[in-house]
């Protein structure tokens, strides 16, 4: 069961949280507020070694209502596909696995 908390005050702009813009199926424009995290992650597979980032967004459940896999979110200017439905937590918060989006020459 979900907290009765107003969890907007988590997502407060000025203090951890980031303004965005989600991206919808259809042409449907939302903002929404979240807390962005980027983690590096340093990788083995094999004899193969990579680093990359596991980028991702804490936001409330219900703004990420509607998101699936493949919707497009752009946060401080940098463009993220959605990797995912919305990763719901029980406490009326979710996170969003997000992948950069790089754009393709020509385009």
């Amino acid at each position: 069961m979900p907290f009765k908390e107003d969890l907007s005050q988590f997502l407060q702009v000025d203090e951890f949280a980031h303004a965005c813009e989600l991206r919808l199926a259809g042409g449907i424009v939302r903002e929404v507020r979240g807390i962005f995290d980027e983690p590096f992650l340093d990788a083995e597979l094999g004899e193969y070694r990579f680093e990359t980032s596991q980028p991702r967004l804490l936001g409330r459940a219900a703004d990420f209502d509607g998101v699936i896999k493949g919707n497009l979110i752009t946060i401080d200017g940098r463009e993220f596909d959605i990797m995912g439905s919305p990763q719901i937590d029980g406490t009326g918060m979710a996170t969003l696995r997000l992948a950069p989006r790089h754009r393709q020459a020509g385009r």
